[in-house]
Order: structure tokens, then sequence, then C-alpha cells
């Protein structure tokens, strides 16, 4: 059995990070001629490289968001995946203890 509260959270972290670091990469590896600040001076390409890191991190956490809204049931209580045969369910909340 598994908690599809703590999946859902472990999903969006991750794919904010991949999401993040494919950004990263795909905007500092642009191919071309290189101008003369970002050939003496490296660093020239961080703004970039964290505008692209933002960015997919963004869509990352987007996709994950919406793969998981489509995929649990719907209701109340903690939803719940059965390893052995697929079943999602929801088992419901226990009720507030009575006052004495």
């Amino acid at each position: 059995m598994i908690n599809l509260d703590t999946a859902q959270r472990v999903g969006t972290t991750g794919s904010c990070l991949i999401g993040g670091a494919i950004g990263a990469w795909r905007s500092g590896a642009v191919t071309g001629t290189l101008s003369i600040a970002t050939s003496r001076f490296p660093l020239a390409k961080l703004p970039v490289a964290m505008m692209g890191a933002i960015a997919g991190g963004q869509s990352g956490a987007r996709v994950a968001a919406l793969f998981f809204s489509q995929w649990l049931p719907p209701g109340e209580g903690t939803p719940w995946l059965c390893l052995s045969c697929g079943h999602i369910f929801r088992h419901p909340f226990p009720p507030l203890a009575s006052a004495r």
C-alpha cells in the first residue's frame, strides 16, 4: 500500500528538480558564437541558467500536479494505492473523539 498524498509530494518535488536541471542545462548549452563578456567571464551565463531552471521547475511541477489530479480518486479521506492489484481507494478520516 502506498499513500498517494506522500507520493504526490515526492513526485512534484522530483519533477520540479528534474525540470529545473533540464531548463538550466538547455539554457546554458546554447550553441553559437559567444559574446566577449561570456567568453571572458563564464558566470555571465548564470542569470540565463537561473531563468531556465525556474521555468523548467515550474513546468515540471505543473506536469506532476496535473498527473496526480487526474489519477486521484474523488472524495474525502487519504488516498491509497494497492500495489498488488492496482486498486485506488480513499480511507476515510477517523471521526473526532467525543468530548467528555
